[in-house]
């Protein structure tokens, strides 16, 4: 007669739970595969069986909850904090507040993101400030031209050095000028505010944000230059930049537009340069947050 091994259900139950773990381990490595090699003097090795080791042994599993779901973020403790770089940390908040599909965001979703965001960059940020609200704040971002920052700006008289013009001539200019005109009105007036405006800048849907076409004058005057936090939750990658132009058109199927300076510190290179940011408005009613990119703090 042939004899059957006979398997506890615990055992069943556990099996269970460490497939689990294994496709959740998987799908998290493979979509924050850059990111999870800055792990600060750890190898590639010690990354997966650190991030492993935090999924599956964060706490001790208990039969009944390991076999009805996988555990949630706030049980994950992790050892030692000073071994992961800030960027991860910030890349891990967001995977477990963002959906699959990027999409428009609840305003639950927008609040936890705005706090998260807040505090892994040292400063307020928000979906709705005075107000007012774009029409997402998370989308689909797409490379833009440079703008003529004053009358007769060309390609030529752009760039501040040799080494911007190779980075970012192929870019090309805009034919026209941005939503709200020049920066300056000439090169002997123009500031350095005014280069960093054009350097740093966005294209946003302001058309489509709630209450636009009932209050076209002062939404205008609202979105003009507003500082906005954007951020790539793929790699941690973020730039403090403001909105100096209005688009893209819904049919191109971006929701947002950025310099070839803003694409560039987003890592945005892959061939179509395109990909999905979080876009906030920034809270700095004494304009003392300057344009450019942003760090995660420590």
């Amino acid at each position: 007669m042939t004899q059957f091994k006979y398997k506890p259900h615990y055992e069943e139950l556990k099996d269970k739970w460490l497939d689990q773990q294994k496709d959740l381990q998987k799908g998290l490595l493979e979509k924050h595969k850059e990111a999870f090699e800055w792990l600060e003097h750890k190898s590639k090795q010690f990354v997966v069986g650190t991030v492993g080791s935090l999924i599956m042994f964060a706490q001790p599993v208990s039969a009944s909850i390991a076999a009805t779901r996988p555990p949630t973020p706030s049980q994950f403790e992790i050892p030692d904090d000073r071994a992961i770089a800030p960027e991860t940390k910030l890349i891990l908040d967001l995977t477990y507040s963002l959906p699959s599909d990027v999409q428009p965001l609840t305003e639950e979703q927008e609040k936890v993101i705005g706090q998260t965001l807040s505090r892994h960059f040292g400063m307020t940020v928000a979906a709705e400030l005075q107000g007012k609200r774009l029409n997402r704040s998370y989308g689909i971002i797409g490379a833009e031209q440079h703008l003529m920052r004053y009358p007769g700006d060309t390609m030529v008289s752009h760039f501040d050095s040799a080494e911007d013009a190779a980075k970012y001539y192929s870019s090309g200019m805009a034919p026209g000028r941005g939503a709200w005109g020049y920066f300056a009105d000439s090169a002997s007036t123009m500031t350095q505010k005014d280069a960093d405006r054009e350097k740093y800048y966005i294209a946003v849907q302001t058309f489509l944000a709630p209450g636009y076409a009932e209050n076209v004058k002062e939404h205008y005057e609202f979105y003009k230059y507003r500082k906005m936090l954007v951020v790539n939750p793929e790699n941690g990658h973020a730039v403090v930049a403001d909105i100096a132009d209005a688009g893209p058109a819904q049919w191109t199927g971006k929701h947002l537009g950025g310099s070839p300076e803003v694409m560039k510190l987003l890592d945005r290179k892959d061939g179509k340069q395109r990909g999905p940011v979080l876009y906030f408005f920034i809270d700095d009613p004494d304009d003392t947050i300057p344009l450019g990119p942003i760090a995660v703090r420590d």
